[in-house]
């Protein structure tokens, strides 16, 4: 049986404008945050578990599909928020522990309030150049990570 939300969601993705793409990785990674605080409170380990991951994988996107060459200072600290909740929920996770959690899921609601405004604000002459420098398919274009590890590809 086809899960009626996962064609949503994908219908969402493929109408999306670039900007819109990072608010539904926002909104994806809340719930996942939300999920895993269910979880902890309910005392399900493994469900618990994969929400993290979930959410730890959604920041690794926005991690890579950060434009060093365009975003610059905006996108080193971005990076480096990222990781921050990237590590704050796998010590969350690991201590079973809420607090963690809860400082990541007010971060990502911040982020995403900011994009959400970006996003549906009319466009200003300097919003559309850097929206226009933005890779094609951004976020999945040209793709930088901050990690030391990381690889750079092409959709």
């Amino acid at each position: 049986m086809d899960n009626p939300y996962s064609k949503s969601l994908e219908a969402r993705i493929l109408a999306a404008t670039p900007l819109e793409l990072v608010v539904i990785l926002y909104d994806e990674a809340i719930s996942a945050v939300r999920a895993a605080r269910g979880h902890l409170a309910a005392g399900n380990i493994r469900e618990r578990s994969r929400s993290v991951s979930k959410a730890v994988n959604i920041l690794i996107e926005l991690s890579r599909s950060l434009n060093f060459d365009a975003g610059g200072e905006l996108s080193l600290r971005l990076a480096g928020v990222y990781g921050f909740m990237r590590n704050t929920l796998l010590e969350a996770n690991f201590r079973q522990t809420d607090d963690g959690l809860a400082t990541t899921e007010k971060l990502l609601m911040s982020l995403r309030e900011a994009w959400s405004t970006v996003s549906d604000q009319s466009m200003s002459a300097s919003a559309a150049r850097a929206v226009a420098s933005l890779p094609a398919g951004f976020p999945w274009g040209t793709v930088h990570d901050a990690q030391p590890e990381s690889r750079s590809w092409s959709a």
